[in-house]
């Protein structure tokens, strides 16, 4: 088998942004990983294929998971490797982390206790990981979800909540304001209104993550027809990442009352943080293998999705956020060989012939 580095490169030089099927990247870990396959198949909204897949048994007691899809990138910018990082859309989110987990489910050691999940759409809200709990495929008791964070093992992470704020108003010739009602303006009020409950939230905090509420952020706004026309609707997006002890649903229930009769409020997403606990084996074993403490992060990730399905779940594995999405993306070589082991490691001491049963 090709080494990690190597791996990666193929991996990566294989188009899966999240419009096309995923199926090419499953095809090519069957080349590399000869397990027994489950399938969990779907069409997207424009009649794609994508690829739920687990390589082991849906009952493994500890789950490797990983999302297959990335988002857009430039073609001109091929897959590519200096010796010391590999480059490319992908990299290190997230197929870094399945090469390193190739790699070590491949070392012969591993026992039969242990699963690769491989998901589709996580990109576009973790669409794949949703069909995945709402069928309950699989049922770990353990679950490591890949995504850069160098290493670090982190067990607690933001929920994510989305909803579309519809205002509305009466249309009147601008010449003659009284005759009608700006929805822009009454967007402004509703949204000053929003940013004051917004420093409400922040009284409700949890010291494991920065910043330590739950946030609030207004990142689009759209209104009105022309300059000379009173504005009859003004649409905006309002975004939440609710701290885990905090139901994302609250959020939208005050939202709504802010709104009252001046519009209406569209849920689009309702997603809560996860928080596993910090004596947690695989959290104290995560910890042991990589030298570094547990922490949390505010990006969304699959892991409520583990959690839901009743699984202790750390987020980890090679690479940076801060240069995930980005043209310049890459996963350090040292960080891919170093994930493998520890993954290694984890895994004999989780499930392999002499684990313990904790």
């Amino acid at each position: 088998m090709s080494n990690v580095a190597e791996l990666l490169r193929e991996l990566v030089a294989i188009n899966s942004i999240s419009s096309v099927s995923n199926r090419p990247v499953i095809d090519f870990v069957k080349t590399q990983l000869s397990w027994p396959v489950t399938e969990f198949t779907y069409r997207d909204a424009d009649g794609v294929e994508k690829v739920n897949c687990v390589f082991g048994p849906c009952d493994a007691r500890l789950a490797l998971v990983c999302h297959t899809d990335t988002v857009p990138f430039d073609e001109k910018l091929p897959a590519r490797s200096d010796g010391e990082k590999v480059w490319g859309r992908g990299s290190c989110d997230t197929k870094g982390f399945l090469a390193a987990a190739i790699g070590a489910l491949n070392s012969g050691d591993t026992g039969r206790n242990v699963s690769l999940v491989l998901t589709a759409d996580e990109e576009i809200g973790c669409v794949g990981a949703k069909h995945l709990l709402a069928r309950r495929a699989i049922s770990p008791r353990f679950a490591i979800v890949g995504e850069p964070t160098s290493l670090q093992p982190i067990r607690a992470g933001k929920g994510y909540a989305l909803a579309e704020v519809i205002v509305a108003g009466r249309e009147a010739h601008s010449a003659f304001p009284v005759l009608g009602v700006s929805a822009i303006s009454r967007a402004a009020r509703l949204i000053q209104r929003i940013e004051e409950f917004g420093r409400e939230l922040e009284q409700q905090t949890d010291s494991s993550f920065d910043p330590a509420f739950t946030t609030i952020n207004i990142g689009q706004i759209s209104g009105g027809t022309a300059k000379n026309i009173i504005p009859g609707e003004c649409r905006f997006l309002v975004e939440w990442r609710p701290i885990p002890s905090q139901e994302p649903r609250d959020v939208a229930d005050t939202l709504t009352n802010i709104v009252g009769d001046l519009g209406f409020v569209e849920v689009r997403r309702a997603e809560r943080g996860f928080a596993t606990p910090g004596e947690s084996r695989l959290v104290e074993l995560l910890e042991k293998e990589a030298g570094r403490s547990a922490g949390a992060v505010s990006f969304g990730t699959e892991a409520p999705q583990l959690a839901a399905l009743g699984a202790e779940t750390v987020v980890f594995g090679p690479g940076s956020m801060s240069v995930a999405h980005t043209s310049g993306e890459f996963a350090p070589v040292a960080e891919l060989q170093r994930c493998s082991a520890i993954l290694r490691k984890v895994i004999a001491e989780l499930v392999g012939d002499n684990a313990s049963t904790k």
